[in-house]
């Protein structure tokens, strides 16, 4: 390890839809995060690793913060904040089309609290029409965070995200190696393989069966040069399990396919994959099972 190394934690938080996960993504250069035009699409703490030869930056993905409606949304939040005490630096995610908000009030006034420097990361910028609404928007934000610093970036066009990086790097201490430099991530790749099905269900099924779906892996055998997984998708209503299956099982061969093909590239390795549909009426706001599908701890 070098002299001067530095290293340290990074929380990307924000509300949801504004393209936490998608930089995530683009800082690794390996799809660890799903993503979906959907909001909330993030329900668990994802760790990404991007480690160089002078740093290692351990970023957290956290859900997006909104106003829950379920025990499940409640979680969301909870932890979402509950990671800010430990962290070295935040990452506030805005999308720069859209004007301040209250539920960014409610954000902002938690960012004042924590002891950590807080970068703005004003995304979306190639959408942008007006550039003084933009100026304004940045303004507004800039001046309800004391000693804030901002950027402004686009996550799928990759403008300014080399420069964002630089400013994580000036404000990370030194530091040692906290995991091993070719690791990219702490999920198990159980979870890692849930949420790429859980991704192609949000994108094939639309608003139909929104947030009300889980994924679990309930065998995950490796023999030769085949990995066999077998996953439950979990909905609320019979309704529903009729959507994800589909006439003559066609969805849910569909869903299969797209997943299939991103767990393979993820894995490095031929993939045999069974999914199954379950319903589990109201499980958002079952403790028991908010703990089963791996959402509280």
């Amino acid at each position: 390890m070098k002299q001067n190394f530095k290293s340290g934690f990074i929380a990307i938080i924000g509300r949801p839809n504004v393209g936490k996960s998608t930089l995530l993504n683009n800082f690794l250069g390996e799809k660890i995060s799903i993503i979906t035009p959907k909001a909330q699409t993030t329900r668990n703490k994802i760790q990404g690793i991007k480690t160089t030869d002078d740093y290692q930056m351990v970023f957290i993905d956290t859900p997006g913060i909104h106003q829950a409606k379920t025990k499940l949304g409640e979680t969301m939040n909870k932890l979402a904040y509950s990671i800010l005490d430990a962290i070295d630096v935040v990452l506030f995610m805005i999308d720069a089309t859209k004007p301040l908000e209250e539920a960014d009030l409610r954000i902002l006034e938690g960012l004042n609290k924590v002891k950590a420097p807080v970068i703005l990361v004003f995304n979306k910028v190639d959408l942008v029409k007006d550039e003084e609404e933009l100026k304004e928007n940045i303004d507004s934000y800039r001046s309800l965070v004391v000693d804030s610093k901002g950027i402004t970036i686009s996550a799928t066009e990759n403008f300014n995200v080399q420069e964002l990086l630089d400013m994580i790097i000036d404000l990370l201490p030194e530091g040692p190696l906290y995991y091993p430099e070719d690791q990219i991530t702490d999920q198990m790749e159980r979870f890692i393989v849930a949420e790429i099905i859980r991704e192609k269900v949000l994108l094939k099924l639309s608003e139909e069966v929104p947030h009300s779906i889980a994924v679990v892996v309930d065998e995950f055998k490796e023999e030769k040069d085949l990995i066999y997984i077998h996953a439950t998708i979990v909905v609320e209503r019979p309704s529903q399990k009729k959507i994800v299956i589909g006439a003559g099982g066609s969805m849910i061969k569909d869903i299969g396919t797209l997943a299939r093909k991103d767990i393979k590239r993820f894995l490095n390795a031929k993939i045999f994959l069974e999914l199954f549909v379950k319903v589990e009426e109201n499980w958002r706001n079952k403790k028991s099972r908010l703990k089963e599908y791996g959402y509280e701890d």
